[in-house]
């Protein structure tokens, strides 16, 4: 059965006492999101089945409380979590096994829960997980009863600071119930490899762990076969296999396929494995695994190799939180965040500090992007009181084994990183850590290599650095962009000196600024200091530096969008992205644009409302990939500005990469007019190099505040739990034009459905999210909407002196899924 997607499912499948699993008690996932009860303190003899929840909460999961809260200068966790509350809370569910499962085998998920969790089963302890970004499994067969099963949950996340940024508090991922035949695919059982792969054909190989339940030997059959995206059957093996009572085997099988559709980043074509396993002519259990074929390499000289291709990876690191929503992010919000990153030209992600959702990564399958997987933010060098490296030395080889096993067949997936800003980079005994990480991630998954994020590498680095450097299969560098004009020197010595190290840019600074506005950092990084140019020249020749080099395999930004946290009061973020925490782009977007993608592109900034300083004179500033751009201010020309590009065909540079764009020589990545301010329309006008207009943008002095206008990502939406509207609320004036000073209070009235969240990407604003009403910033804000039933959603916006608003999305109904409900 289909899973909770980001497309997006109306009907709910409810699994009742009364409903049996199809002949030979095939697997069903089967969500236990739905029907738990919360309660934020701690609570001693919770996890006794008996113990009354009735006056607790009822929620659905995945759930994040630290996000429902309000942000206090004095929280335990300070700004490093964006002041937001943590604290100690507990979950319990009772529910009722689907007849006919009493002799199958049952095991309960966990995709995240944030953190030092404590699991119960009708009163008996599963385990403890420390680690809040772990996804983990229980198996509960020999602890079910007939009737009513009561599992508790305890998350402590009481102990602060224990991160650099925002992690939200609870369940914050989904929870999931899987039953089996007790002969069954383990759990992360397969995993499938392509060593041979190109547009003639490809070799499939797949590892099935087979575990075996039953009181006596099973004999049997492992049947794989390929499925391509239209459902033909492109390749199939049998393999016969005898496991032990309560042992387990693992069973190698190779198919050749033949003129596969290989997955790029523009044609992310996926393939389906369905592994059945027989016992005799019997199927016990039938697993289906997303997949793609697809070869990678890099090279000291070329860098990344997808499918025999130079790519440079574009890429930005991305944190975990969604802003209002907190850490328990709905599918559709990563969706649609994902598509904006998309339209900018983005490649590439590294999941900044740690694993993401698995949800995440089907994404990132589907939609193209190549994806560095970290694991961790610390190893033993602690970096705030009560992070990860309490938990190391017992917990960190498990970690990795489930972090790999876990995500290692996603083909987005081109690079592991085994931490950041690791302490032991320059330590001596920081080689042996490392190796010893490294040794597990090679042997879960010999096919991909493993860097670590190393900040202020110097020139001449310590023997204990170089040696910790030389460990990793890809060396991978923190801001080089540090060292400004020492960065060519800098990384031509690393290269002279180590000409077999593979190189890449792990994180790297962007330009900070809020919508609509220029900053650069200060002394105080979460105090924006008003700057119109010198992050964004950093930024500029941080790109070209790295464009220009074909050794360098790529570079990850930071980030692509705001997140909360690492934050000093009264902020509660950081404005470090293209991406506000709304996602709506602000001007850097457009830099980037016009860097990384073949449309034309051009952006005028800043806005154009700055009454008292008529006569003085404003920096206008033009993101563009046009050759020439003309300026106009209420119809008269300020000149025509250059851009410098290669000639057509040049070989190297910024045309070695098959990128879509010819890019430019001038050492700035952008034009500049010094304008004297006059109300009205400032408007650009972008010729190419025979002088035809390819692209026009303007930017007008709007009037006194008239009006909301309301927008919706989509007209039509699902019922299905992962699916949510986004609905933009603008202030504009009689004209329609956006008020970018605008502030006034919006309230919302929802039919149909209900408001999750409102935000403005006001960093500043520390009023609780869940509240119905919110100022706009800069003229602009969000809301998340969430559908009730199919039908309308009627939703109305209004301000005090202001014409209100409302629009209508339809709810449509889906696919069913199964999910297991809270037992009366």
């Amino acid at each position: 059965m289909p899973l909770i997607g980001t497309r997006g499912i109306a009907a709910v499948l409810v699994v009742s006492a009364f409903m049996t699993l199809p002949a030979g008690g095939q697997r069903q996932r089967l969500s236990m999101d739905p029907g738990w009860r919360f309660n934020l303190g701690d609570t001693p003899g919770a996890e006794q089945p008996r113990f009354d929840d009735s006056k607790w909460r009822r929620l659905d999961v995945p759930h994040d409380w630290s996000i429902e809260g309000t942000p206090r200068q004095d929280a335990p966790g300070g700004g490093r979590v964006g002041f937001f509350p943590t604290g100690v809370g507990w979950y319990r569910k009772s529910f009722r096994l689907p007849a006919g499962t009493e002799r199958l085998n049952a095991s309960l998920e966990f995709d995240g829960v944030y953190m030092n969790s404590d699991v119960w089963i009708n009163g008996v302890h599963l385990g403890k997980r420390p680690f809040g970004y772990a996804s983990l499994a229980y198996d509960i067969t020999p602890h079910m009863v007939r009737g009513v099963n009561v599992v508790a949950v305890r998350v402590d996340n009481s102990r602060q600071p224990n991160s650099r940024w925002y992690t939200g508090s609870g369940i914050y991922r989904h929870v999931w119930l899987t039953i089996a035949n007790p002969l069954h695919v383990a759990h992360w059982g397969t995993f499938i490899t392509t060593p041979r792969a190109d547009s003639a054909g490809a070799d499939v190989l797949v590892r099935t762990k087979i575990e075996n339940a039953h009181p006596a030997t099973r004999s049997g059959v492992v049947r794989v076969a390929v499925v391509d995206g239209g459902g033909r059957e492109v390749a199939r093996a049998d393999s016969s296999f005898s496991v032990t009572a309560g042992g387990s085997i693992e069973l190698a099988q190779r198919m050749p396929v033949a003129s596969p559709r290989l997955w790029s980043v523009e044609r992310p074509a996926l393939y389906t494995l369905r592994t059945e396993i027989l016992d005799g002519t019997r199927s016990a259990d039938v697993v289906n695994t997303s997949f793609g074929i697809r070869s990678i390499a890099y090279d000291a000289d070329r860098g990344f190799l997808l499918n025999g291709r130079r790519v440079k990876m574009l890429g930005v690191n991305l944190h975990h939180d969604a802003g209002a929503l907190g850490a328990a992010v709905p599918e559709r919000v990563w969706e649609r965040r994902l598509e904006l990153l998309k339209a900018m030209g983005v490649n590439a992600i590294r999941t900044s500090h740690n694993p993401p959702a698995p949800e995440f990564l089907d994404l990132c399958d589907r939609m193209g992007f190549l994806v560095m997987d970290e694991a961790f933010d610390e190893w033993t060098f602690g970096k705030v009181p009560e992070g990860y490296n309490k938990y190391f030395a017992e917990w960190s080889e498990r970690d990795v084994v489930d972090f790999v096993r876990r995500d290692r067949n996603h083909p987005s997936i081109v690079l592991w990183s085994a931490g950041n800003e690791i302490g032991e980079q320059t330590s001596p005994t920081g080689p042996q850590v490392l190796k010893r990480l490294m040794d597990v991630f090679h042997r879960e998954d010999p096919t991909r290599p493993v860097t670590t994020g190393n900040d202020q590498i110097v020139a001449e680095p310590r023997p204990a650095t170089v040696e910790f450097l030389s460990t990793l299969d890809i060396v991978g560098y923190n801001y080089v962009d540090r060292w400004h004009e020492r960065r060519e020197i800098f990384a031509e010595q690393d290269r002279q000196a180590h000409p077999n190290w593979k190189l890449i840019g792990t994180e790297s600074g962007s330009i900070f600024e809020s919508r609509d506005e220029r900053y650069s950092l200060g002394e105080d990084p979460a105090v924006p200091r008003p700057n119109y140019t010198s992050g964004m020249l950093q930024a500029e020749r941080m790109w070209k530096w790295v464009m220009v080099r074909d050794y360098f395999a790529g570079n990850f930004m930071w980030t692509g969008i705001d997140y909360l946290g690492e934050a000093t009061w009264p902020y509660k973020g950081f404005a470090s992205g293209p991406l506000d925490i709304v996602g709506h782009p602000k001007d850097a977007y457009y830099l980037y644009q016009s860097l990384w993608t073949k449309e034309p592109v051009l952006d005028l900034l800043p806005h154009w409302n700055w009454p008292g300083r008529e006569g003085q004179v404003i920096p206008v500033i033009a993101y563009t990939n046009c050759n020439h751009v003309e300026l106009f201010l209420n119809g008269r020309s300020l000149g025509e500005k250059h851009l410098e590009f290669p000639a057509q065909g040049t070989s190297g540079g910024w045309n070695s990469y098959a990128l879509p764009v010819v890019r430019p020589t001038t050492n700035d990545l952008h034009l500049t007019w010094d304008v004297p301010y006059q109300p009205g329309v400032l408007r650009a006008v972008g010729r190419n190099r025979d002088g035809r207009v390819t692209c026009q943008a303007e930017t007008r002095t709007a009037g006194p505040p008239a009006a909301i206008r309301l927008s919706v990502d989509r007209n039509a939406i699902t019922t299905t739990p992962g699916d949510v509207a986004h609905v933009t609320f603008d202030i504009v004036d009689s004209a329609g034009v956006i008020v970018p000073t605008a502030n006034h209070r919006v309230s919302f009235a929802v039919t149909g459905g209900h408001v999750l969240a409102i935000d403005n990407a006001n960093l500043q604003d520390l009023e609780p999210y869940s509240k119905q009403n919110r100022q706009a910033f800069n003229g602009r804000g969000l809301a998340y909407l969430r559908p009730a039933q199919p039908g309308p959603l009627i939703v109305t916006a209004s301000a005090q002196g202001l014409r209100g608003a409302s629009l209508t999305i339809t709810i449509g109904q889906g696919p069913p899924y199964a999910v297991i409900p809270a037992a009366r």
